[in-house]
């Protein structure tokens, strides 16, 4: 059985949100979309997309910025009626498709299902939720008898082996 790199364990795609359909603009068909990605760059003609939970595939037509956004058209949809359906709508791409990372950092989604242990070596359970915050990420880490709620910055978050897939955190009074 060959190893995929990005799938469920049932062998399913993973896919990621990258951002959010929100109303149609002007006449043409061109839907405004919040980037919710730190990489708009890779949003260009003809990058194949994933629209809405039934992730249905769809090919951008033109992208274009627009204040801190971007506006973008979809192939097939040329007027903001045909657009207009897509309202609302989550766009994912696929986890298998996004480029490596350089060496040492990792997606979010890939922390998921990390074991994670106290410096003293203590089984605290297992990533299961990122929660994105204003100041910084919260990791909800659960384990058959709690849960707990960790923040997402240095002085908490102390090791990261993806290779044993295993989180070290140091804890905070309070935080258990």
């Amino acid at each position: 059985m060959s190893e995929t790199k990005s799938g469920s364990p049932k062998g399913e795609s993973i896919y990621l949100a990258v951002g959010f359909l929100r109303r149609p603009h002007g006449v043409m068909g061109e839907i405004l979309m919040d980037l919710h990605t730190d990489f708009p760059e890779r949003f260009k003609s003809g990058r194949k997309v994933y629209l809405g939970p039934q992730h249905e595939a769809a090919t951008l037509g033109s992208v274009r910025a627009h204040a801190e956004n971007l506006l973008i058209k979809i192939r097939g949809c040329d007027t903001p009626e045909s657009v207009g359906k897509y309202r609302n709508t989550w766009v994912y791409v696929k986890a298998s498709e996004v480029p490596p990372l350089p060496q040492g950092q990792v997606y979010k989604y890939e922390l998921i299902g990390l074991d994670v242990i106290d410096d003293a070596g203590n089984s605290l359970g297992k990533l299961t939720e990122i929660l994105e915050t204003g100041a910084n990420d919260v990791y909800v880490v659960r384990d058959d008898k709690k849960e707990i709620l960790l923040p997402a910055i240095p002085d908490v978050i102390l090791k990261i082996d993806m290779e044993s897939k295993v989180m070290t955190v140091h804890l905070i009074d309070g935080l258990v």
